[in-house]
């Protein structure tokens, strides 16, 4: 019977099932101290950054870093995260206050035991809601990029008490896309990420520099932009013909992990064409280059000519590089509702089915004469104000001091202990 009992635990405890509940309490017991460590009992800040989701998406808010490491020096600001392996990343990332929060009750608790006057949100994460129903700070959602993608606006922006966004162009987005929307809660602030100074990521050339750098292909096919599967080798064929050029190839990181057996079949021969066309040049100054990791916009001094599809990319560069020709891509080959959809591509020359044969003569005519400049540099104003760099940082910082001071003279007369939020704590490590 002794024995008995011993083999059956025994093959309880090697069963798959034990070694992940082992793991669990493990991971729990983990996140348990780190939440102790970082509870934030010593925090002074007056502006929180939320951020609920998980460390696969912190790119999201890792973006918005060195602005908020800049803000710091005027408001004080603390990130609150609501999942472990975000948290790890933001240890990684920043020496910003944080503040590890996995369930509702400690989330409120906090901030009902600090004096916070504003809170950022870079997302539209679920878990956000929890956060919006503690009323004494006032909500903005400023997003963590600038596109004419359709994922750019989401009914959730009625949420939130402000909405920071770049210029004109994100006012007419919303506009288009929301019914019943109180356009008094956008605010244009330019684009903050893109003032901070980075060190140069690509090496300069001696001949001409074309990048491609075009997105993923989306959650749905609405929000589908990519050119990969459709016109990226031609594209890359193209750019390795013109003389004295040397092509960098820079997609989207999830290009590279993309399992659309399309996609994944034209990545592969795009890398294979560099491949093949660098075994011709021995100077590896010169080379063609394949970069699947690294900051774009670290890179961008050094490029020439950038080809992309409709995402942020273009419109960084648009943003920091607008003396510099620019080519679009339309995978659905509708000129008249890109150009409504996306007033970029008013002032550039479009990749489509009807003119992908003629990349090669196009990208050589724009090189030599730039005839989309002035468009651009219109372009520019309309999606991100006047002024030249370094503008949108203090349009930003200024924003934010604005709705506190205001935020600080409405608490005077203010006092509600409501709390509307539901708690879904289902899930709360990882």
């Amino acid at each position: 019977m002794k024995n008995l009992l011993r083999k059956t635990a025994l093959m309880a405890v090697r069963s798959s099932a034990w070694k992940t509940t082992s793991k669990w309490i493990r991971g729990t017991e983990r996140w348990n101290r780190l939440e102790d460590e970082y509870d934030g009992s010593y925090i002074r800040a007056e502006v929180v950054v939320y951020f609920g989701d998980r460390g696969s998406k912190f790119y999201q808010l890792e973006q918005w870093i060195p602005v908020l490491e800049e803000l710091h020096k005027r408001h004080r600001v603390v990130l609150v995260l609501r999942k472990g392996s975000a948290l790890l990343r933001a240890l990684e990332t920043t020496r910003l206050p944080v503040v590890f929060k996995r369930r509702f009750d400690p989330l409120h608790t906090f901030y009902h035991a600090n004096n916070f006057k504003l809170a950022l949100y870079v997302n539209n994460g679920v878990t956000n809601f929890q956060s919006l129903g503690f009323a004494p700070m006032v909500h903005v959602h400023v997003n963590h990029g600038e596109s004419d993608k359709l994922s750019m606006v989401s009914n959730q922006a009625k949420s939130y008490d402000k909405v920071f966004v770049a210029g004109d162009a994100a006012i007419e987005r919303h506009r288009r896309a929301l019914i019943d929307f109180d356009e008094s809660s956008l605010i244009k602030v330019g684009r903050p990420q893109l003032d901070i100074d980075k060190p140069l990521e690509l090496e300069p050339s001696m001949v001409w520099t074309i990048m491609y750098a075009p997105t993923w292909e989306g959650e749905n096919d609405s929000n589908n932009y990519t050119s990969v599967d459709l016109f990226g080798p031609q594209i890359v064929e193209a750019a390795l013909q013109i003389p004295d050029t040397r092509l960098i190839y820079k997609p989207h990181p999830r290009v590279e992990s993309s399992k659309d057996p399309a996609m994944a079949q034209a990545n592969a021969r795009i890398l294979e064409l560099i491949e093949g066309a660098n075994e011709f040049i021995a100077d590896e100054s010169l080379q063609h280059q394949v970069l699947m990791q690294g900051d774009i916009l670290a890179m961008f001094d050094t490029v020439d000519l950038l080809i992309t599809d409709i995402s942020s990319v273009g419109l960084d560069f648009l943003y920091l590089q607008s003396n510099k020709p620019l080519v679009l891509t339309d995978r659905r080959s509708d000129t008249a509702k890109l150009n409504a959809e996306a007033p970029i591509s008013r002032a550039t020359p479009i990749i489509d089915e009807s003119t992908v044969e003629g990349v090669k003569s196009m990208l050589i005519d724009m090189l030599n004469i730039d005839a989309s400049a002035g468009a651009r540099h219109e372009l520019r104003r309309h999606y991100f104000g006047e002024g030249e760099r370094g503008t949108s940082m203090a349009l930003f910082t200024e924003a934010v001091s604005k709705l506190i001071a205001n935020r600080a003279v409405e608490l005077t007369k203010f006092h509600s202990e409501s709390i509307n939020a539901e708690s879904s704590d289902e899930s709360t490590a990882e």
